[in-house]
């Protein structure tokens, strides 16, 4: 969540129509909206509803979010039941057990399709998104290396965790919080994520995990799970290092045993320790709801997990948040209830092929090139042709959001910092229509970008946000 500084003076301003305060017309004429600090009087409910729904207006549009990968639409049945579950604590199991039954139905459901060896001995939890999954999960890695260095009477301290350039943030923030060297592979060529060989070449006996990313944001590509496993097996032939993956599958763990069951990046690779996915992106819950497992119980180390007493029961808890809404747990379950393998199958096939029509299309409506084809994630990337002088992708991304469209632009990072693309993201609700939509907006904008006499936007601080 970004930081807000508080500001000293705070603008005032009054409703649009007096008529707001229903019981009094004239209390409108009276009401300064504040912004810093609190009113001394309260507000008629549907007075400060009309104003903060007012104010709201000037967001964007969600279902035109292309930048974002969470869910903009659920069912009406899904939105009733989340609503009626807003006001119940995920973490009062006694008092709300049913919830938390559903909870360990979801985690039971997600070992299966994961392909845990024994599911029943699989362990997992619901966190608040794929951030906190992946806290989880990297303090798991480094307890476990912690203890085989200590049983080994080996020095513990100076870890290191390997992961490619293109990693979400958090896993940034695990390594800045939990003191472990990042060690980054940096993008090089047409290679935009982690490699097996690079991955390796960063690898030592103080490495306590490689991350790999299961649909990486910049492009939407897979990175080889089982190559990177493969490689590690034969480092660990050869020189005895034994190193875990884990797979940041926050978009196509969810995706990926659907509509690509063939791919092997889940718990069938026994050097596969964790997986965690955001239930509020192709799980297809508002947010916020994460899931994270260990393939069995010597993967998660007992000594994370706590035993609390709390509101007359006893309950193993291993989470970073405490108090949390049960409603995105009862979401997930209704999502998983609903849809059945054969439904998630057809939404995310219904995505996927909307994409990669999109990419084509995209690709022909100008001077063009895609980076991927939206034939893994739902998500494909593209830049400007190599000669394309008058416009960069920064232009298209302000013209766009003209008619509503958002559609990040960003440049890669090191050492392809040089490539600066636009990526779009489908998701369920993102139609073929609204995409041929797009299609004919951009290509409308097209002649008139060419017509500039250079490019508007420069880009600058435009690094990867999403």
């Amino acid at each position: 969540m970004a930081l807000h500084p508080a500001r000293s003076a705070g603008r005032q301003h009054r409703p649009r129509h007096p008529l707001h305060g229903l019981a009094n017309p004239a209390l409108g004429e009276d009401i300064i909206v504040p912004t810093e600090r609190l009113a001394t009087q309260p507000l008629p409910a549907d007075t400060a509803y009309q104003l903060v729904h007012d104010e709201l207006l000037l967001d964007g549009n969600a279902q035109l979010n292309l930048a974002t990968f969470v869910t903009t639409w659920m069912e009406p049945e899904a939105g009733r039941l989340m609503a009626g579950c807003a006001e119940k604590n995920m973490i009062d199991k006694d008092e709300y057990p049913q919830t938390a039954e559903l909870e360990r139905r979801c985690v039971s459901m997600l070992a299966h399709l994961w392909h845990a060896p024994v599911p029943e001995r699989a362990v997992g939890c619901s966190t608040t998104g794929s951030s906190e999954a992946c806290m989880l999960a990297g303090m798991a890695l480094k307890r476990r290396w912690v203890r085989r260095r200590e049983a080994a009477g080996q020095p513990a301290d100076r870890p290191n965790l390997v992961m490619g350039a293109n990693v979400q943030v958090c896993w940034e923030k695990f390594c800045n919080y939990w003191e472990v060297e990042a060690r980054t592979v940096p993008m090089e060529g047409e290679r935009f994520h982690l490699g097996a060989e690079e991955a390796v070449a960063l690898c030592d006996e103080r490495t306590i995990g490689v991350v790999t990313v299961l649909g990486s944001t910049f492009d939407g590509s897979y990175e080889p799970v089982a190559e990177v496993a493969a490689a590690l097996d034969k480092l660990q032939a050869t020189t005895g290092i034994d190193v875990p993956v884990h797979v940041d599958g926050a978009s196509g763990a969810m995706v990926a045993p659907f509509l690509d069951p063939d791919l092997l990046w889940d718990f069938r690779l026994e050097r596969v320790a964790s997986i965690n996915t955001s239930g509020h992106k192709y799980g297809l819950v508002y947010p916020g709801v994460g899931w994270v497992l260990w393939r069995d119980q010597e993967a998660l180390p007992a000594e994370l997990i706590f035993n609390v007493n709390y509101l007359g029961g006893n309950m193993p808890t291993f989470a970073l948040n405490f108090s949390r809404p049960g409603a995105q747990v009862v979401g997930q379950y209704y999502m998983f209830l609903r849809l059945g393998s054969h439904g998630f199958q057809a939404v995310h096939q219904a995505s996927r092929d909307v994409a990669t029509w999109l990419a084509s299309e995209v690709e022909r409506a100008g001077p063009f090139k895609l980076i991927t084809k939206g034939d893994e994630l739902p998500v494909f990337a593209f830049t400007t042709l190599t000669g394309t002088n008058a416009f960069n992708v920064f232009d298209v991304s302000r013209r766009m959001r003209e008619r509503g469209w958002l559609v990040p632009a960003y440049t890669f990072p090191p050492n392809r910092s040089d490539l600066s693309v636009l990526r779009v993201v489908v998701r369920n609700g993102f139609s073929r229509d609204l995409a041929e939509l797009f299609v004919h907006d951009l290509a409308r904008l097209v002649p008139e970008l060419q017509r500039q006499s250079g490019p508007l936007e420069t880009g600058d601080g435009a690094g990867f946000h999403h």
